[in-house]
């Protein structure tokens, strides 16, 4: 069995990150997210343990201090962290595992998995992104003019990652992003650990 590898998702907030992991997540059941931790508080509909492990502020802090997070940072005035268990456990089953992480987790990802593939999702624009943040009703003006500030600064460390896609079509964002999945697993390392018989015996 090969081990597993690991993608790096990030987007600004409103590209459409969440509804295209989770869409990703359908179509390959090898594909496993990681789930983070937060200490911000659950959005309607959100679940614990599955959208996130939502957690207070003291307990993010000892699973902190206790170097338990493969990455952590601080967005939105909430904290948010992957946990290292998790992510070694399904990587060493042979799950390919997504962290929907922002621009600062990847830069410390990177630095413990230099073979990461990391893929940023952009929005058609900005007003389409302004669209979308407003259309969710969840949030104020405020909040809103908050998001889209943060949202140009995010999008400025996108040349950081390997792999761009532009959320304008659904569909097709979708696409791109499982053929980077396909195209990674077809890397002759993945393929000689898979079929190691077969090419030795071809070869």
């Amino acid at each position: 069995m090969s081990h597993g590898h690991l993608f790096v998702i990030s987007a600004a907030s409103g590209a459409g990150k969440t509804s295209l992991v989770r869409a990703m997540l359908a179509q390959d059941p090898i594909l496993k997210l990681s789930v983070s931790h937060t200490t911000r508080a659950p959005r309607p509909g959100e679940e614990d343990g599955i959208h996130y492990h939502f957690v207070s502020e003291p307990a993010f802090l000892q699973i902190l201090d206790q170097g338990g997070f493969l990455e952590s940072a601080h967005v939105h005035s909430a904290r948010y962290g992957t946990a290292q268990s998790e992510v070694e456990s399904a990587l060493a089953a042979g799950r390919d595992v997504i962290l929907e992480i922002d621009w600062q987790g990847a830069q410390q990802i990177r630095t413990l998995f230099p073979n990461v593939t990391s893929i940023f999702i952009l929005p058609p624009s900005i007003e389409a992104l302004s669209h979308r943040l407003n259309s969710r009703g969840q949030d104020s003006e405020a909040v809103i003019t908050q998001r889209l500030a943060a949202a140009r600064e995010e999008m400025r460390h996108v040349h950081e990652f390997d792999y761009v896609t532009i959320n304008d079509n659904f569909d097709v964002a979708l696409q791109d992003l499982m053929a980077i999945v396909r195209a990674q697993r077809l890397q002759l390392n993945r393929q000689v650990a898979c079929h190691a018989s077969l090419i030795q015996s071809l070869t």
